[in-house]
């Protein structure tokens, strides 16, 4: 409340009183202030519409780094790669907590304290609020012409009459309208207030749904090769991580099994390459419930008792067949690739663990690094690579290795990359390292009879998905909504009120004083006192002036 706002209500006593919630500002006292003392400052600056929404903006600037700064609830990888790229800034950012933005001290403490500092603003204000409801308007004030929109005239109708056609009248505009002594009070724009207190109650919901969700949510992911199927239990994920309340009894009882992934490219112009088709088709069912089919796109998940898979990614898994010294097939199946461009060239590791044994009957483990390109390019000079996303003309080259994989140590192995410490590449009669280019149908064949591995007439895709539990995502979406509209409703919405006094004058004719006060000067609060006066006018109308009384000793 400003200075003049505080004078004016002062002269007008409870006419210009309450006409906001805001608690009013008193003065303290430096010298004298206790402990006590000290903690009610502390409290209501807290509680202050100006501290809350210096919180808020401090918690949007805290949520900045958070999206900049890969995260590690997010992914742990691109937080290690981003470690290893920028060795001076990592050492602050880790000092800062930059690294798990949402779970740090000081943004914790700042989102606790816009919690707290919203509850202790909204409460008394909305107790207050809920009183002026239910009250009824002030009296006019002694001296009309002191408020800021004023007008008069002279009628000559009665002043009940009056006085009961302006209660009439400002009831039929909607005002909240009671005859007080011989005046008629009015306000009108309760809705504004209406509308800053859900604005703040929508803002605590917002915070409230986003604690929520970040106790109780789940997320994990998942890579499917078409005609693979995915249960959501803890153990069928890749990666999964979960808030600090979340139960594995939580999660929803569904499978899907990956059916055909589409994609398709523009073949010209600059937005060659560009995805055109981008969907997965899938099958369903949730429980034991019936199979159902789907086709889930980008930014179209698939939902299931509220849990959400989105589409994320895709690549291409060669389907090979290695044979053992023997001719025994000892792994045939799909290997799922990794990109590594915007072409779907890709990288990964073929892996031989167990049932394999070489030219002379002894156990062995074989490995292959492996690059593959959907669309080759780069014939003679040396290198390949892939100049398109579609599967035109796919190559898949490999190099050999066999010994020990490291897997029967039981550590945790990454099934995309090859660990080839205790591992011995394969070299060809002349002693080079054995490598080649593999078109669909053909076979290498490793030296001394170790076996072979054929890349089949047959490129599987593969899609990616993210299942997702965000429990608080449609209490955030109502509060946002309920936000706007308080927020509208606040800005827009004016708080004013009016009176109509009608007294009987010395010489008998009523005079007639109408006034109006808002919470803050607006020239539409004189236009509307200027089109009631002429309303009632119209009902009570201005009486004609008295003539000249002729001076004293003049002729009659």
């Amino acid at each position: 409340m400003s200075k003049t706002e505080a004078t004016e209500q002062q002269d007008l006593g409870a006419a210009g009183a309450q006409l906001s919630t805001a608690p009013a500002e008193e003065p303290i006292g430096g010298a004298t202030l206790g402990v006590i003392g000290w903690a009610r400052w502390f409290w209501r600056q807290l509680t202050s519409m100006r501290v809350a929404l210096i919180l808020l903006f401090l918690l949007s600037l805290g949520a900045i780094p958070g999206s900049l700064i890969p995260q590690n609830s997010v992914d742990e990888l691109k937080v290690q790669a981003f470690k290893e790229r920028h060795d001076l800034l990592t050492p602050v950012y880790e000092k800062l907590q930059f690294f798990d933005v949402y779970s740090s001290v000081w943004f914790s403490a700042i989102y606790i304290l816009l919690f707290v500092s919203l509850i202790g603003c909204i409460v008394p204000r909305s107790w207050q609020f809920v009183g002026q409801l239910r009250g009824r308007p002030p009296g006019a004030p002694k001296r009309l012409t002191r408020l800021p929109a004023y007008t008069t005239w002279r009628t000559e109708a009665e002043p009940e009459q009056v006085r009961e056609a302006a209660l009439a009248m400002l009831k039929k505009r909607r005002f909240r309208a009671d005859a007080v002594g011989e005046a008629v009070a009015a306000e009108k724009g309760y809705l504004r207030e209406a509308g800053n207190l859900v604005f703040h109650i929508a803002l605590i919901v917002m915070l409230v749904a986003f604690a929520s969700g970040q106790l109780f949510k789940s997320e994990g992911g998942k890579l499917i090769v078409e005609g693979g199927g995915f249960s959501n239990t803890l153990t069928h994920y890749d990666d999964f991580k979960s808030g600090s309340l979340f139960s594995a009894d939580e999660l929803a009882p569904f499978s899907f099994t990956l059916d055909a992934f589409t994609g398709t490219y523009a073949k010209s112009g600059p937005q060659r390459g560009t995805p055109r088709t981008f969907e997965a088709a899938v099958t369903w069912s949730e429980g034991t419930g019936p199979d159902r089919r789907s086709v889930i796109e980008v930014n179209k998940p698939l939902n299931v008792d509220g849990t959400k898979v989105f589409l994320l990614s895709h690549g291409y898994a060669p389907v090979v067949t290695v044979r053992d010294g023997r001719g025994k097939i000892v792994k045939q199946g799909a290997v799922p690739l990794l990109p590594i461009d915007n072409n779907v060239t890709s990288t990964g590791a073929i892996k031989v663990m167990d049932g394999y044994r070489d030219a002379r009957g002894r156990k062995d483990q074989l490995g292959f690094q492996a690059f593959f390109v959907p669309t080759f390019s780069g014939a003679g000079n040396g290198n390949m690579f892939s100049q398109f996303p579609g599967l035109e003309f796919p190559v898949l080259a490999l190099t050999g290795y066999h010994g020990s994989l490291g897997v029967d140590a039981g550590l945790p192995q990454n099934v995309y990359q090859l660990d080839t410490r205790k591992m011995k590449q394969f070299k060809d009669s002349k002693g080079e390292i054995l490598k080649q280019r593999l078109l669909p149908g053909e076979t290498m064949k490793l030296p001394d009879g170790a076996g072979s591995i054929t890349f089949e007439k047959e490129v599987k895709e593969w899609a990616s998905f993210q299942v997702s539990q965000q429990p608080g995502n449609g209490w955030a979406l109502g509060g946002a909504i309920a936000a706007i509209a308080g927020l509208v409703g606040s800005l827009f919405i004016q708080r004013r009120r009016i009176w109509v006094r009608a007294v009987r004058g010395e010489d008998g004719v009523t005079v007639v004083e109408m006034a109006g006060l808002g919470r803050s000067e607006s020239a539409k609060l004189p236009e509307e006192l200027a089109d009631l006066a002429v309303t009632l006018n119209s009902q009570a109308p201005t009486a004609p002036e008295p003539a000249d009384v002729p001076a004293e000793g003049a002729e009659k």
